[in-house]
């Protein structure tokens, strides 16, 4: 995969969001997407050998539109700076996704904002065995991986039908249970792009599996 090539045309993009641009340089468009795709599928069958519940997806399918969504957000450019992919996907599933743009890259899992009845199974786990949870994300190499749970917004008391003097309270008032590592255009550029983002998902994992079982639980 070219992300060279990649970076330099979501540059020119960004310089010139239009259709009448785009249509000039679709075909640029689709090379850099095809061959994105390629690479993805590539990625899937090593993230798949990881993981024995890992949910296989073809880059054509993990791969997000270019095209903003004007109709909920009408004053976006036309398209997006970066190209996204969500990984291991599966319904009511903590996602794997990674971001590759012109105003940052980076690789991101667990649930962002999720709907209140994940939420409230993750609140639960949390609850029954909040200290499992808090071996995971204070593991030495989680930490260095991560650093800590993305920093969101959480709710200025204690969630309903939980006691503020809950020894996990300051978990369970978060709203998002979700990792993210930010990654430089040069460590996107070396051959062992992939390998990197295979250690990632490595460390991530325990991290998901604990979500995830407790979405379904």
């Amino acid at each position: 995969m070219d992300f060279k090539r990649l970076f330099s045309f979501l540059r020119e993009l960004n310089k010139n969001n239009s259709k009448e641009w785009m249509d000039e340089h679709r075909k640029e468009y689709h090379h850099i997407r095809d061959s994105y795709i390629l690479w993805l599928n590539e990625l899937d069958i090593k993230l798949a050998n990881v993981d024995e519940d890992y949910a296989p997806t073809e880059g054509k399918k993990a791969i997000n539109r270019i095209n903003n969504n004007l109709m909920f957000h009408p004053n976006k450019p036309i398209y997006k700076d970066h190209f996204g992919a969500g990984l291991d996907d599966k319904p009511e599933k903590g996602d794997f996704y990674i971001h590759i743009g012109i105003n940052g890259s980076f690789v991101a899992g667990g649930f962002y904002r999720p709907k209140k009845s994940i939420l409230d199974s993750i609140r639960s786990a949390i609850d029954y065995n909040g200290a499992e949870f808090k071996d995971i994300i204070e593991k030495k190499s989680f930490v260095e991986t991560f650093g800590g749970l993305i920093d969101d917004e959480k709710l200025k008391t204690a969630p309903k039908g939980f006691s503020k003097d809950h020894q996990h309270i300051e978990l369970l008032r978060n709203k998002t249970f979700a990792v993210q590592v930010d990654l430089t255009q040069k460590q996107i550029l070396k051959k062992d792009f992939q390998e990197k983002l295979v250690e990632i998902y490595r460390e991530m994992l325990p991290f998901r599996n604990y979500l995830n079982k407790a979405i379904t639980v």
